[in-house]
């Protein structure tokens, strides 16, 4: 099991996620946000309009997500 942080997988706080999977880790990423989003957490909204912005370009969305599972593999097993 690996532990990253919402700001590691491209949020806006230190909440501590913990997963077997790099998408285990991004469905509960995914989930958070949007618990994020229904309480209007500025914070996190700015953190999806970057997302959102992102995910026009499919390379370079690409290029985000095998970063961050690079970063997910590169993470102590706890």
């Amino acid at each position: 099991m690996k532990t990253m942080t919402c700001k590691q997988l491209g949020g806006a706080c230190d909440l501590e996620i913990s997963a077997n999977t790099f998408e285990e880790m991004a469905n509960l990423s995914r989930a958070h946000g949007m618990e994020m989003f229904q309480k209007s957490d500025e914070a996190h909204l700015t953190a999806m309009n970057d997302m959102k912005h992102l995910m026009t370009d499919p390379i370079a969305m690409q290029k985000w997500m095998d970063e961050r599972k690079a970063d997910f593999e590169a993470a102590p097993d706890v």
